[in-house]
């Protein structure tokens, strides 16, 4: 277990692995996965853009073929804009894709907006698949399994909240699997897919022991952690 307020966090076995950048609540969020020889982005936040040119250079950026989001909130999301333009300045050829719950406004506005302002000038095709399913699916040569988490967000006034869209993921490569629970309350489907993961990174953003809607306790998180084989906490306010 390792509970990190020191970054990145490194996780590999074989030539399958991990790498959180970064994961600080309202801030910014940003995680590199990398399988065989592709990579896939998930959570691209604010400074993603810097840490993939720093880890894996220019060639491979332009490689990627996948992101994906678990919910559209701007420590989530806030880097896709940047990473859309650089694609497009660097020239990208081949299809970007990416994945997000259904519902997920953020995205789509984000992908409009780009679009209305470089739609002459964009060198790739972008994919935009919204996820409403639990259906496992393949890309490249990794088995993506996304479920539904809870989480909500506080309304202008500042006492009543909404659920938002929002999903984990579960990526199973060559036998060994990883479970990222995004932002996520206490429930019966993150301790489903993390139980027996090689590796289950889950979240505990809730800074007391009184469970809420928006983020796990410690406690909480440990508690489904203890089913993996390793986890790691993150998203832990400073």
């Amino acid at each position: 277990m390792k509970q990190n307020k020191k970054y990145p966090i490194i996780w590999k076995k074989d030539d399958f692995s991990i790498k959180i950048f970064c994961s600080i609540p309202n801030i910014a969020t940003g995680i590199l996965l990398k399988a065989g020889s592709f990579h896939f982005i998930i959570d691209p936040g604010d400074g993603i853009l810097r840490d993939l040119n720093k880890e894996i250079g220019t060639k491979k950026i332009l490689e990627i073929s996948d992101i994906f989001v678990s919910h559209g909130h701007h420590d989530h999301v806030g880097g896709v804009w940047s990473l859309l333009t650089y694609l497009r300045v660097m020239n990208k050829k081949s299809p970007l894709t990416i994945f997000f719950p259904k519902g997920c406004v953020e995205i789509g506005s984000i992908y409009n907006a780009f679009k209305k302002v470089y739609s002459k000038t964009i060198s790739y095709e972008i994919n935009l698949q919204k996820l409403n399913h639990t259906n496992s699916f393949r890309r490249k040569s990794v088995l993506i399994k996304p479920f539904p988490v809870i989480h909500r967000e506080y309304l202008h006034d500042g006492i009543k909240t909404r659920q938002v869209p929002a999903f984990g993921y579960t990526f199973t490569y060559q036998g060994k699997k990883i479970c990222y629970g995004g932002d996520t309350a206490y429930c019966k489907e993150i301790v489903l897919n993390a139980k027996n993961s090689d590796l289950a990174i889950l979240e505990a953003g809730h800074d007391d022991e009184t469970p809420d809607e928006m983020h796990m306790t410690l406690a909480e998180a440990k508690s489904i952690g203890e089913t993996a084989k390793k986890y790691f906490l993150v998203h832990v306010p400073e």
